[in-house]
């Protein structure tokens, strides 16, 4: 197979380095790339030859240059790894120059840009694809495919904790503003719902026990679970010492009081999905909405005292 073109957009950001490397690892050809921030060095890693745009108006001409050009320049996917809320505006760009489209989760923040995109989908006859990580950890197939053979069985009981140690620049940036990231439930939450959606069915009823700038906790219904959970960026969370640059997180499902381990086999999980989406088993717009939607209702639902078992983390804190 020939090497696709591929341009990037949100280069500088803490993200890309996952993109850069997994264009590179499926032998394909990095060609333009756009950050307003010039801090990319990283590029030379991976593509002397690629352009690079400040602007977002020059890069939207320079690929426009490229649709118009010989077939051999054109491009073929851009991939997109900028502020959450700026999402849709470059799936937009993408297909409007002809290319399919790579996306970091979320796809959007709000549900009903997705129907937007699904039309443009069909205008243009290209795909538009995200990046669902967890779906291929080789250990969350294994758990997905038992879970199904003992459907029936009755329902499970499961624990989901996701702490990550944030410091005081996450509130002061995008990531901190409920109407550019979707807050912490759509930031940090949204492949563990993705995940949770995955396993154990659709959403049948949610609680949110908890919600304050730092922490987000509650409970979902599931077709096959109960599920108790809850999102932190507060290092005194943590069951231990957090060390700058080390040990800054932690992560934990329990499925019926077992400990579903998953720590290790994340180096390469983007890489697997650019390979599955260049063979064209991707993620596409409908396998995002389930956690978009479920991401959105939990942002809008106010807080209530639990009518059964909440998380053990957050007792008492609400």
């Amino acid at each position: 197979m020939l090497p696709k073109n591929f341009a990037i957009v949100g280069v500088a950001g803490f993200v890309a380095p996952r993109h850069l490397k997994a264009i590179h690892d499926t032998g394909n050809r990095l060609v333009a790339a756009a950050d307003p921030h010039d801090s990319v060095g990283i590029l030379d890693r991976y593509a002397f030859e690629a352009k690079f745009f400040t602007e977002i108006e020059r890069f939207d001409r320079h690929l426009e240059k490229l649709r118009r050009g010989p077939a051999e320049g054109r491009l073929h996917y851009l991939s997109i790894c900028t502020p959450n809320y700026l999402h849709d505006a470059h799936i937009r760009l993408a297909l409007r120059v002809g290319a399919d489209v790579i996306c970091e989760k979320p796809l959007v923040i709000n549900p009903w840009n997705l129907d937007a995109l699904r039309e443009l989908e069909a205008e243009t006859g290209r795909r538009v694809s995200t990046i669902l990580q967890l779906r291929v950890h080789p250990a969350l197939i294994a758990l997905r495919a038992k879970l199904l053979a003992e459907r029936g069985k009755g329902r499970h009981d499961v624990c989901l904790t996701y702490i990550t140690a944030r410091g005081g620049w996450y509130h002061v940036s995008w990531k901190g503003a409920a109407e550019r990231s979707g807050g912490l439930a759509t930031n940090i939450g949204i492949h563990f719902f993705d995940l949770l959606i995955w396993l154990f069915g659709s959403v049948e009823g949610c609680e949110v026990h908890l919600n304050d700038p730092n922490r987000v906790a509650g409970r979902l219904e599931l077709e096959h679970a109960s599920v108790r959970w809850a999102l932190s960026v507060d290092r005194s969370d943590l069951p231990f010492p957090a060390e700058l640059g080390r040990k800054t997180t932690f992560r934990s499902i329990t499925v019926d009081g077992q400990e579903i381990e998953f720590t290790e086999g994340f180096a390469d999980l983007h890489t697997k999905v650019y390979e599955e989406t260049l063979a064209g088993r991707g993620f596409g717009i409908e396998d995002a909405r389930p956690s978009i939607v479920l991401a959105h209702r939990l942002r809008t639902t106010p807080v209530s005292s639990p009518s059964g078992a909440c998380h053990p983390l957050f007792k008492g804190k609400s």
